[in-house]
């Protein structure tokens, strides 16, 4: 066997080749499998809507929620009145008839898309795969398998982090004492999708730096050389996220996204 003939059998993983066809159908079963898995998920979040909404979505918009009282207890062992939360509860209004069914199957479709997600990484590795060589099969492998983690980490710290603080600024910031907040649900669940989802899709970044080290385009001394800009650009980013005085609160978002950022240093290639 020469050279070539052992590196195609590498390559193809001593699968047989498949055609144009034989590919497009197996995307095709790749995307019904992965439909499949969210409708499953979808229809879990649908059946409880009580620990959906009243426990988990609703749960940062009083000040019963565990990082109020967290910042209340530190607020009181450091004497730091600026960490103190005041008692608070936001209301919401439905302005449509349908709005509440609406906003409930929107809301399980979403939930069910984010448990899904390992699901559909599987499904994705399993299409990509045979088409690899062994040591690219051996990189996208741990890439693959970490993306899961790295995802519901980042959606761990939105919702843990940064969907309460930007609730408690937004939701009780007013520009005159006559002016009433009117919060409607819908636009709560879109501010609170969008923050879970975007902080699981920024904690994918150690994967995305890890892959192009892998084919050149990144390497640890240009992430090292632009260490300081990054930071200040965190720190920007908190700030918008969480408009406050209080640096405490904005070391609480930035803080994660620094450490990240630090991870991806480390899974560089040199």
């Amino acid at each position: 066997m020469n050279e070539k003939e052992e590196e195609e059998k590498k390559h193809t993983g001593d699968a047989k080749e498949m055609s144009f066809w034989e590919h497009l159908d197996e995307l095709r079963g790749t995307i019904f499998r992965i439909a499949g898995g969210i409708i499953v998920c979808m229809i879990l979040v649908f059946a409880n809507r009580h620990l959906i909404f009243d426990v988990i979505i609703f749960g940062p918009t009083s000040s019963d929620f565990i990082l109020y009282r967290g910042l209340n207890w530190l607020a009181k062992v450091w004497n730091i009145s600026s960490l103190n939360i005041e008692y608070f509860k936001l209301n919401f209004q439905n302005v449509t008839v349908s709005g509440q069914f609406f906003t409930h199957i929107n809301t399980s479709f979403w939930f069910g898309l984010v448990l899904s997600f390992p699901w559909i990484i599987f499904q994705l590795w399993r299409f990509v795969s045979p088409a690899l060589y062994d040591n690219e099969r051996k990189a996208a492998t741990r890439a693959f398998s970490f993306s899961s983690l790295l995802f519901f980490t980042g959606v761990a710290v939105a919702y843990f982090m940064v969907i309460p603080l930007s609730v408690k600024f937004l939701g009780t910031y007013y520009v005159a004492e006559n002016v009433e907040n009117i919060i409607t649900i819908a636009s709560y669940i879109d501010m609170f999708v969008l923050l879970a989802i975007s902080m699981g899709l920024i904690f994918q970044l150690p994967i995305l730096i890890m892959m192009l080290s892998r084919i050149g385009i990144v390497r640890r001394r240009m992430l090292n050389k632009y260490r300081r800009h990054a930071i200040v650009g965190i720190v920007t980013l908190a700030a918008i996220v969480t408009p406050t005085a209080d640096p405490f609160t904005m070391l609480v978002v930035s803080m994660p996204v620094w450490l990240l950022y630090e991870f991806s240093i480390y899974l560089c290639k040199k």
